[in-house]
């Protein structure tokens, strides 16, 4: 009992070390995917800290300063209510954060549950769950998100719509369940499972105990491409007033409304906040491809 305790506390110590090694041969191995990642971790700092960095209030008007131009007094301008845009871009980027992350992370997370499942049982079981993927497949991701979240409507908790998240997640599902499905095809067959089964654990317990971590490389990857995905969803479904609704500050709602009146006469209106998007989605697609040749280098070109 002493010795299974010591080995277990040695293993425990020496995780900190382990993932910092790992941190930094990622960061020596993939220099673009690193840049990335200081990128997003920038914007999760704003977000997290919005309160400290955002000069002005996000939500209060001031039309004394309606359509300011870029100044020191106001870096990115002012909207058509005098709303600094500087500081409703830092508190998107919680936005973005919160519903990118949560809506992606639910997708993926139920996609490889149901991808396992299938792989694993196969048969009639399988046939089924494919044919439902098909059938979800057969919409655009948009045309999906746009049914889902006008059949919902909204659902806030804690100023956050839930119905957005599931209308954002859904779509995500089938995708990843179909390449989850693919790779779990070759891990169903391996000694280990085979042990399991005959060890007589339940197949809940093999999928979700024995497949599912072995399938973290294509997880991980397909997380980071979808949170870029969802976010960009966001954005759109709030461009045409179906996602985050005013005055919360999202960088899709700021494309919107009045922006599409006054981006002639004031562009940074529209060019900042679509700044903001291109990045956050530049840079969570680059961080993909960086986890993807890191992970497994055979996909390297």
């Amino acid at each position: 009992m002493t010795d299974t305790t010591t080995d277990t506390a040695t293993r425990a110590s020496k995780f900190p070390a382990i993932l910092q090694n790992r941190f930094v041969d990622f960061c020596v191995k993939q220099p673009t995917g690193a840049i990335a990642l200081l990128v997003l971790l920038g914007m999760l700092f704003a977000g997290v800290f919005a309160e400290r960095i955002a000069p002005y209030d996000p939500i209060a008007n001031d039309l004394a300063a309606m359509l300011q131009p870029p100044s020191a007094k106001h870096l990115f301008g002012t909207d058509p209510f005098g709303r600094d845009i500087f500081s409703r871009i830092i508190y998107g980027a919680r936005t973005a954060l919160i519903i990118g992350l949560s809506s992606a992370f639910l997708g993926c997370t139920l996609g490889a549950i149901i991808g396992a499942a299938s792989a694993y049982f196969g048969g009639k079981i399988d046939n089924v769950i494919q044919r439902g993927i098909d059938l979800m497949l057969s919409f655009p991701l948009i045309v999906l998100a746009l049914v889902v979240v006008a059949l919902l409507g909204r659902w806030l908790v804690f100023g956050i719509d839930i119905n957005l998240i599931l209308a954002i997640a859904i779509p995500i599902v089938p995708q990843v369940a179909r390449v989850i499905r693919s790779s779990a095809l070759v891990i169903r067959n391996l000694p280990y499972v085979d042990a399991a089964r005959i060890a007589g654990y339940s197949n809940a317990r093999i999928v979700l105990r024995h497949m599912i971590p072995n399938l973290m490389a294509p997880f991980l990857i397909m997380l980071t491409a979808y949170i870029a995905q969802a976010i960009l969803l966001e954005a759109v479904l709030s461009f045409l007033g179906l996602g985050v609704a005013e005055p919360t500050p999202a960088w899709g709602l700021m494309l919107s409304g009045s922006a599409t009146d006054f981006f002639e006469e004031a562009p940074w209106i529209v060019i900042f906040p679509g700044l903001a998007i291109s990045l956050a989605v530049f840079a969570f697609n680059l961080l993909g491809d960086a986890l993807r040749d890191w992970l497994d280098p055979k996909f390297k070109t």
